[in-house]
């Protein structure tokens, strides 16, 4: 059975009662992936939403000839695919694995049924969109304000956390697709910032050695 407390700890399912958790946590289903794996495409009908118990998820959308931009990236705790359960359309973006991971998933029929017993808690919802809506306007800012080499450093430090040493959890194509360039000029925004001596790289490790001048490059 998936982890109840995991659930509990999302916006969407965070006031839930026990019972009401309980049978929403019993419906899912935990799903093993493998690097590679789509959960879905891009407009396919919805019919469940995904919580990620381990391993890293991307969200992402495709040009027609293939270009990818990663709107997302969900990791341990994150729920994704509800947005169909209250507009009824197509998804927006497709789903893949970045590494092997698992995912509780969950039909949207048992989630439905919590609300329509109870629609005060909808002000969750209210709450988790708002919350979308919030990055999405962050991320939109970003693309009109910041550089490819702004965007490059805030992408690093988002993805460093608050560790200085960390290792990139996603490929450098699909690092450029977070920070919307190609990858030759996320490169080279990289390769600035091992110049200035702001990070060191070995490999896919780097280790932030400028942590204030990186920060006021991603402003």
């Amino acid at each position: 059975m998936p982890d109840t407390t995991l659930f509990s700890e999302t916006t969407l399912f965070a006031e839930l009662d026990s019972d009401a958790l309980e049978a929403i946590v019993a419906a899912g289903q935990d799903l093993e992936l493998r690097r590679g794996d789509v959960l879905f495409h891009e407009d396919e009908v919805p019919d469940e939403l995904f919580v990620v118990v381990s391993g890293r998820i991307a969200i992402a959308n495709k040009s027609i000839d293939g270009r990818e931009s990663m709107v997302a990236l969900m990791e341990e705790g994150d729920l994704f695919g509800e947005m169909g359960l209250f507009d009824g359309r197509g998804r927006s973006a497709e789903a893949r694995a970045l590494e092997a991971s698992v995912v509780t998933a969950v039909p949207y029929g048992p989630v439905r049924s919590v609300y329509e017993d109870d629609p005060t808690l909808l002000w969750r919802v209210v709450d988790m969109l708002t919350g979308r809506l919030r990055t999405t306007d962050a991320a939109l800012a970003d693309s009109v304000f910041l550089d490819v080499t702004g965007r490059t450093a805030k992408r690093l430090l988002e993805l460093a956390g608050e560790d200085d040493e960390f290792s990139l959890p996603i490929t450098q194509e699909e690092l450029a697709g977070m920070v919307g360039a190609s990858r030759e000029r996320v490169n080279k925004a990289i390769a600035s910032f091992i110049r200035l001596e702001w990070i060191e790289q070995i490999d896919r490790t780097y280790r932030i050695t400028n942590r204030e001048q990186l920060t006021i490059r991603s402003r």
